[in-house]
């Protein structure tokens, strides 16, 4: 099977955000950042545990739909409040609009390239 690359597992894991309507999709590349965990990460906001929950599960199936691709892990789903998703080049977090304000991963890494999406 062949690869994906990062660009496109990025753009597909926004699509599937956009499909469940996210908000505030930000991706960051990381690839110039020695101590970076990942090359991009993305971010993005429901406005409930069902949405964010109902997000996450459409990012997982999108994704293995269109790239076949799987996460390695996935955590947060029990409560919703913020799901992890680990897709080995990429990290997804997709969290509430509380946890995103108190944890602000965006400036965490804001060292990395940010590139914001129009809500849709």
């Amino acid at each position: 099977m062949k690869e994906i690359s990062t660009k496109k597992l990025v753009e597909t894991i926004v699509e599937g955000i956009r499909n469940r309507k996210g908000q505030k999709i930000v991706s960051i590349d990381l690839r110039k950042i020695e101590e970076a965990p990942v090359e991009m990460m993305v971010i993005a906001e429901g406005n409930s545990s069902t949405q964010v929950f109902a997000i996450a599960e459409e990012v997982e199936r999108f994704v293995r739909t269109e790239t076949h691709v799987h996460p390695f892990a996935v955590d947060g789903k029990d409560n919703a409040e913020w799901v992890a998703m680990d897709y080995g080049t990429v990290f997804v977090h997709i969290m509430q609009r509380e946890p995103r304000a108190f944890y602000d991963i965006e400036n965490l890494w804001n060292d990395g390239k940010r590139h914001d999406y129009a809500d849709e």
